[in-house]
């Protein structure tokens, strides 16, 4: 199953429920994502711009979207963001299969050659 990373922040009134009533955040997390036929490899919390970050995997990406617009639809994340992860497996494929692909970047100031404009 394809893997992904959530990166979330709660909004200051999630964070007043949660000092207010404690509850174990892993377990509605992986919740959730079982409920779409997905695994929570792990969920951590961290100082920054992000609260904290899930890694799990789902069936596919409508699944995924199914559960980050029924989460995100709580009011209770100020931002969440979810990305596709590859394995470095994966990425070598896509390496060799770069290699074939033919892309002529849009011209850069002072060279005008409207044939490679995309």
């Amino acid at each position: 199953m394809p893997m992904y990373m959530s990166r979330f922040s709660y909004t200051p009134e999630t964070w007043a429920r949660m000092i207010a009533s404690p509850d174990d955040r892993q377990k509605a997390a992986a919740s959730y994502i079982d409920s779409v036929g997905g695994k929570m490899h792990g969920l951590w919390f961290a100082f920054g711009q992000q609260d904290g970050f899930v890694v799990w995997e789902a069936p596919d990406n409508v699944s995924v979207a199914a559960a980050a617009v029924a989460s995100g639809s709580s009011g209770a994340f100020r931002s969440l963001e979810t990305t596709v992860l590859i394995t470095a497996d994966e990425m070598s494929k896509a390496l060799k299969k770069a290699q074939k692909v033919t892309y002529h970047a849009p011209a850069r100031k002072h060279e005008v050659d409207l044939g490679d404009v995309v």
